[in-house]
């Protein structure tokens, strides 16, 4: 099974909490807001969907990329927890 079905539900809250953050941008643009509000709101949607992006490549990398039954202390093991940590610093 797919890791984006197993997980199917939680992917889905998180898509409509960003969808809730771009109405508010477009709310906000239609009643002539302030462009700090908008700047705001745009950089907290941009980590909404950092957050997102981030979940769905670790789930992709730990399901997809190596030897799921590697044994513990196996350097594709430990490449996997390199490459997750890095791309969890990239996104913060």
């Amino acid at each position: 099974m797919s890791h984006t079905i197993r997980d199917k539900q939680k992917l889905l809250n998180r898509v409509r909490r960003i969808r809730g953050q771009i109405d508010a941008i477009e709310r906000t643009l239609v009643n002539e807001g302030e462009c700090c509000d908008v700047l705001q709101q745009i950089t907290s949607c941009r980590g909404a969907m950092n957050g997102l992006l981030g979940v769905v490549l670790e789930d992709h990398i730990r399901t997809h990329l190596v030897d799921i039954d590697a044994e513990p202390g196996d350097r594709h093991r430990d490449a996997r927890e390199q490459l997750i940590d890095v791309v969890h610093s990239y996104f913060k």
